[in-house]
């Protein structure tokens, strides 16, 4: 196993749990933290004092290193940023934005940077901009994904030829089998998102919850491509935008459609009719809401059962 992530985060597994909007709190982040992986708490979701309380709590709660993910597309990012810098957030995940914009600024304050690309070309640019290391995240993964389409089993790959910057795979990735075909991709580590939703300290409402562990195969899927790319379980609102879709629905009526708050409604508030429900096409195999701890044990276990499968040569 790779211990290119373990030394970067000083971590003891290299599994870093997806920082998720309304389902990544301070609970969770450092529950993953405590049990050897990285825990991250998901700021895009919060308001400048709302991730202030989190950051307090999240110390509070672990003396490991954990970290935030923030969405580099949502508002108050600067106030956001001011945050992270002064409490000495030692990890910051950046997506869906420029990473040359606050890498810099974060390195000068000694934080760790690390930045979800969608492909090869944006991995380039996030080496670029002098990230630490790089997420390459498959569309099979839930929420804001990329438009390229390219799935985890042949972006990892690909994303590995173009940088030497320590690499971590998201995107369909539950199991340990799963975590160890990512690293014999090319990957140094895994981020697991969907899998943590299903957990007991995820801040996801137990409605949500429920209907990822109830998910079948073909449950998701990728749409609103016209605005943000977003990976969704296939509910009433879901059946309402396919409706729009086949009216020849404009941008704007997609967007008047989308509204505000969806995905608060549908992730941290529980209405499965009405609300934005972003999981991956993972959920079809995950079947039980466990603590956060237990997953992580479980997928360790589950790697090492499945690397002593593999012939001797094969692990040398």
């Amino acid at each position: 196993m790779s211990q290119r992530i373990t030394e970067l985060f000083s971590i003891e597994f290299p599994i870093v749990q997806g920082g998720m909007i309304w389902t990544s709190g301070w609970r969770l982040a450092s529950a993953v933290s405590n049990a050897g992986g990285l825990g991250l708490i998901g700021a895009g979701s919060m308001y400048p004092e709302v991730l202030d309380e989190h950051l307090n709590r999240c110390k509070a709660a672990t003396k490991k290193p954990f970290g935030v993910n923030v969405p580099l597309l949502y508002p108050n990012i600067e106030a956001i940023m001011d945050l992270i810098i002064a409490h000495r957030v030692p990890i910051v995940f950046t997506s869906a934005g420029n990473p040359a914009t606050h890498t810099k600024r974060l390195k000068s304050h000694g934080i760790t940077v690390v930045h979800v690309v969608s492909s090869t070309k944006f991995a380039k640019k996030a080496e670029a901009a002098g990230v630490d290391a790089i997420v390459a995240e498959g569309f099979e993964a839930g929420g804001h994904n990329g438009r390229e389409e390219s799935t985890t089993m042949t972006l990892i790959p690909s994303v590995r030829r173009s940088t030497h910057l320590p690499l971590i795979a998201a995107g369909g990735i539950a199991t340990g089998r799963g975590m160890l075909a990512a690293m014999i991709l090319g990957a140094d580590g895994v981020q697991l998102g969907s899998r943590f939703v299903a957990s007991e300290e995820g801040s996801a409402h137990i409605n949500f919850k429920h209907s990822v562990i109830q998910a079948k195969e073909g449950d998701t899927e990728l749409t609103l491509k016209e605005l943000t790319p977003v990976r969704l379980m296939k509910n009433k609102f879901y059946h309402q935008l396919k409706q729009l879709y086949s009216e020849g629905a404009s941008v704007e009526d997609l967007k008047a459609h989308l509204g505000r708050a969806r995905a608060k409604r549908g992730m941290f508030e529980g209405d499965l009719d009405e609300g934005e429900l972003e999981i991956g096409q993972v959920a079809g195999i995950i079947d039980q809401i466990k603590p956060a701890g237990v997953i992580v044990q479980d997928l360790m276990g589950e790697y090492q059962q499945a690397l002593a499968t593999l012939p001797p040569d094969f692990k040398s």
